[in-house]
């Protein structure tokens, strides 16, 4: 099985040869602007047609060289099929910030601390700093960019992992995804651990009010502000998903399977939402955390299988009573209506999936002991993957007369990066029923 991922390189060149790749990159960027004039009148995506038409005038109008010349070609062309993939109406790309595309071994290497690559004026060496990601992987095509006055390298590298078989799985963990709780963790050993999202939701919130400011005013100042804004947001959700999803792959063992619903079409459920709740509930990024935990636990040695997610929330885990009214939303609460098991509902949820885990391993023809499910004795004790024990009250987070208290109970609780607020709560369970 292969993994393929994007890691982030600072790229150390001197004061020429900073210059040197700014006028490379703006050509290159030219170059792409004037290929892709040419396929949006002639909506030609062929790259050996567009080489034929183009090759000779990339090189003489924009100076670039014969690879850099195929890699504009290839770039445009790229981005044209992901405007007819998506179904977008056909309009011209612009290409505005300045960019440039390497192949491997022909316009860009790394060896040992030295990066070479390929400029209008030749070859070029310099230092550049190591990723906390590997590069030991096959390398692939990557691109130099230009932010905040520092050049990086986001290269692809392709890494071969080994397929985690269902004989190989030692633990089970069922993931509910969430609002209140971003994930709710249920595993073999009958421990939860809760991912709030509290902290979060109020950020976001602060994002759409700020929005709906800047939109008000309606000014070119103001749209730009939005934009940024916007891009902002994004890249402090996708943060928080790469923290969680690392937090869950380190803080189980190897042989792990991992059980999530599978939300697809989620989005097109609005019409069971409130109107004052949608942006929050539609534009979650349920599936990013899902995707980087795929690959984060193919890397560590897990496994990651999708469930249908029907009725995990109002089934009792305890004698199985399926019914809408066993959950209050409101409280956050689950109290079956038959055995009176009583409990978190996103909990109820986790501990479904982790049953739908087990009963896909036994139709797979693998039998294991696993210790989870509401008859676990076992104390938990969970540890923070950031550092710091969790102590356990013995009271789930929706217990009425507790929920305030035991929101931030027990132990050490750390921001995992900068300015996030703590997500791996003090609160996990001492027993499972």
């Amino acid at each position: 099985m292969h993994i393929t991922l994007t890691s982030k390189v600072r790229i150390l060149p001197d004061e020429e040869t900073k210059d040197l790749l700014i006028r490379t990159m703006h050509a290159y960027t030219s170059a792409c602007n004037y290929v892709s004039v040419h396929v949006f009148a002639t909506q030609t995506t062929n790259k050996k047609l567009l080489h034929d038409e183009l090759y000779r005038d990339i090189r003489s109008h924009f100076a670039l060289r014969s690879q850099m010349a195929e890699s504009v070609i290839r770039t445009v062309v790229a981005r044209y099929k992901t405007l007819t993939a998506s179904h977008e109406p056909w309009k011209i790309l612009r290409f505005s910030k300045p960019q440039y595309d390497l192949v491997w071994n022909r316009d860009y290497s790394l060896k040992g601390d030295i990066f070479s690559v390929n400029t209008l004026e030749g070859r070029r060496k310099m230092p550049f700093c190591r990723p906390g990601s590997s590069l030991d992987g096959k390398l692939g095509t990557a691109r130099l960019v230009l932010k905040h006055g520092k050049f990086y390298l986001h290269v692809s590298v392709t890494h071969e992992v080994t397929d985690v078989t269902d004989s190989a799985v030692t633990n089970v963990v069922g993931i509910d995804r969430g609002i209140r709780f971003l994930a709710t963790a249920y595993d073999s050993a009958g421990k939860t651990a809760f991912f709030s999202g509290a902290s979060v939701k109020g950020k976001r919130a602060h994002f759409a009010a700020l929005r709906k400011e800047l939109q008000k005013v309606g000014t070119p100042s103001s749209r730009r502000r939005l934009k940024a804004i916007g891009q902002r947001e994004n890249r402090w959700m996708r943060d928080l998903d790469h923290c969680i999803s690392k937090a869950l792959a380190e803080m189980y063992p190897e042989g792990t399977l991992f059980v999530l619903e599978d939300l697809k079409g989620i989005r097109k459920a609005t019409e069971r939402i409130r109107v004052s709740d949608r942006y929050v509930s539609v534009s979650w990024p349920y599936y990013d955390l899902e995707q980087k935990l795929i690959y984060k636990a193919a890397m560590h040695g897990q496994k990651v299988i999708k469930v249908d997610p029907a009725y995990t929330s109002q089934t009792c885990p305890h004698c199985g009573r399926r019914d809408s009214a066993s959950r209050d939303k409101r409280r956050h609460l689950f109290r079956c209506t038959g055995c009176g098991y009583t409990s978190n509902d996103d909990r109820i949820a986790a501990m479904n999936l982790y049953s739908m885990g087990n009963e896909y391993l036994v139709q797979s023809g693998v039998s294991m002991p696993l210790s989870g499910g509401v008859q676990s004795t076992t104390p938990d004790v969970r540890r923070d993957p950031l550092g710091g024990a969790l102590t356990s009250p013995d009271v789930t987070p929706a217990d009425t007369e507790y929920s305030e208290s035991v929101t931030n109970a027990g132990g050490v609780s750390r921001p995992l990066q900068g300015s996030h607020k703590p997500l791996l709560q003090g609160v996990s369970l001492s027993r499972g029923s």
